[in-house]
């Protein structure tokens, strides 16, 4: 599966009539993270958006702290597809950010296979919704940290400032790249079968 993303064919695809079976991975995060970004940057189809232009009255109700130059926003969720091979798709869903949104997440998180969490690491508190609502719901996930060139935290100071399990991934990516975009879910995907493997019960040894 991890080649199959790798490895997947730059031109766009046109869903294939053997596709049976649909993995649902959500991407979630604070505002302005990259959400939206990186649904762009590694659906195989022109990706579902939902963005509107923000306005004055907005900001008096969003933290537009540190994303000034931020013009628009998701205002339902970002949707894409990446073919893993001939029968298996994976369906990607961004998740709006505001906090006025929040109430949708939990029908996104319905079926969902895993998640990545998108952090800005100059609004690390952003991020704790996610983390926690996702926790909340049992799902497995990882923390893929956003480049937008602000102070270089080593990995260790982002963990504690999450109080980020030694068992959950934490990677570093550019939303805008396809390849890095690529390598986050491949994360996530090893990350989920990781996960697999270890609650397997145990086999029995055969009798001699």
């Amino acid at each position: 599966m991890d080649s199959a993303i790798s490895d997947q064919r730059e031109t766009r695809q046109t869903l294939q009539s053997t596709a049976d079976n649909g993995l649902k991975i959500v991407i979630v995060g604070g505002f302005g993270v990259g959400k939206t970004t990186m649904v762009r940057s590694v659906s195989e189809i022109r990706p579902l958006n939902t963005e509107e232009t923000m306005t004055k009255a907005g900001e008096a109700v969003d933290d537009t702290d540190g994303i000034a130059a931020k013009t628009a926003t998701t205002v339902a969720f970002d949707f894409g597809r990446i073919t893993l091979d001939a029968h298996n798709v994976l369906y990607l869903f961004g998740a709006p950010g505001q906090e006025r949104f929040w109430f949708l997440w939990d029908r996104l998180f319905s079926g969902t296979l895993g998640a990545v969490v998108l952090v800005d690491t100059r609004r690390l508190a952003d991020s704790w919704y996610a983390i926690d609502r996702l926790e909340h719901h049992g799902t497995p996930f990882i923390v893929a940290c956003n480049d937008f060139g602000g102070p270089a935290h080593t990995a260790d100071e982002i963990r504690s400032a999450l109080d980020l399990p030694d068992a959950v991934p934490l990677v570093f990516c550019d939303a805008r790249s396809r390849e890095s975009g690529k390598h986050v879910l491949i994360s996530l995907v090893q990350h989920l079968q990781t996960a697999v493997l270890t609650n397997l019960p145990n086999t029995p040894e055969p009798t001699p």
